[in-house]
């Protein structure tokens, strides 16, 4: 049973309008059943969650079981290093449903809601540049593009065949401490999505169709409503009123993983001087990479709702570690900084969780 699994749950939230969510979620040590994981962010909403199915309103990873492998198998590694250039894509145990991907970049907005930074040098209240962020979260985000990893989101195409590139772009930043939630504040995704609605309608944020908006909160606050115990994050959708248009947003929701070290963390050593960053941009990778692929749940999954990301949830693959790394265990060099990140289903032949591409 994959460490995190991602069913799409769709639903209504009064915000500004109606709200289409997709969303994963990593949590505890031992998975939760399927009644737990969906006790999100509305308990009003799980009675629709179970009858929708794949057409409802979240997309969440399942916990961490430290019972099960993390090790890649050696063809996965094999299959990504030797792959021609003809990246065909039948039988690779995922398939395409016709829905929208980020096919020619991915950008990335950062809202940091809380009272002070969350992140080692993370921006104090306001806004800026994506190169003004000298978080391990800024860091991560200005580098994911264009490397190895991001890369195997290439072998998914959109619907006119054309592949996803492998760009990132981290536009901007919105440190947010108007009623920002503190420690122990439970806090739900309609809440969450008001916030941002706000930010939209007092011109903090720009919209932008094809940028993730991820929110993270500080430690020990339940963002969503399940963080820690149904799920370790989420991505997903909604619809809101922007200068007088409804547009679709996307977003992901990030608690501070390292509150629930035995859930949603895979490491108690930080190579880069924050144990909190270096837990979080294994699970905002997993969130970039589905929305990348399946902004909407109606793109690409497999015959168990599983997004890319998912089907390899909590597999690292080999790794290494070096007094360089401050003897954390790492598997991804970003600019000369070391990461634990998990692997990503290649799209390529039968597939298989894979660490580049």
């Amino acid at each position: 049973m994959p460490r995190f699994r991602s069913e799409v749950l769709a639903l209504v939230v009064a915000v500004a309008a109606a709200v289409t969510v997709v969303a994963c979620s990593e949590a505890t040590s031992t998975a939760p059943s399927p009644s737990a994981q969906l006790k999100v962010a509305d308990a009003n909403a799980v009675s629709s969650i179970q009858r929708e199915g794949r057409n409802s309103r979240y997309k969440f990873h399942e916990p961490r079981d430290p019972s099960e492998s993390s090790a890649e198998s050696a063809d996965g590694e094999k299959n990504a290093a030797t792959v021609a250039t003809t990246r065909a894509t039948v039988n690779s145990g995922i398939t395409f449903h016709g829905g929208a991907v980020l096919q020619a970049t991915t950008n990335v907005v950062a809202i940091y809601w809380a009272t002070t930074p969350i992140f080692v040098n993370g921006p104090k209240a306001g806004t800026g540049r994506g190169t003004a962020d000298s978080s391990i979260i800024g860091f991560f985000l200005r580098n994911l593009g264009g490397s190895p990893w991001f890369n195997i989101n290439a072998t998914y195409t959109n619907a006119a065949g054309l592949r996803i590139n492998n760009l990132v772009k981290y536009s901007g930043y919105w440190a947010n401490a108007t009623s920002a939630p503190v420690s122990g504040a439970t806090v739900t995704d309609a809440a969450i999505l008001a916030m941002l609605q706000s930010g939209f309608t007092a011109g903090t944020l720009a919209y932008d169709s094809n940028t993730v908006y991820s929110v993270f909160t500080g430690p020990h606050v339940n963002l969503g409503g399940g963080a820690g115990t149904s799920y370790c994050a989420y991505h997903s959708a909604a619809i809101m009123t922007i200068a007088g248009v409804s547009r679709t947003v996307l977003y992901t929701a990030q608690p501070y993983a390292a509150s629930w070290p035995s859930a949603c963390t895979a490491t108690t050593v930080s190579a880069n001087g924050d144990i909190g960053a270096d837990a979080e941009v294994n699970l905002l990778a997993h969130e970039i990479a589905e929305t990348t692929t399946d902004m909407l749940g109606n793109a690409w999954y497999d015959a168990n709702g599983l997004e890319n990301a998912d089907k390899c949830a909590w597999k690292f693959g080999r790794t290494s570690s070096s007094s360089l790394s401050k003897n954390m265990k790492y598997n991804v060099v970003l600019g000369g900084k070391y990461f634990l990140v998990q692997t990503n289903w290649q799209n390529y032949s039968s597939g298989g969780c894979v660490i580049k591409f």
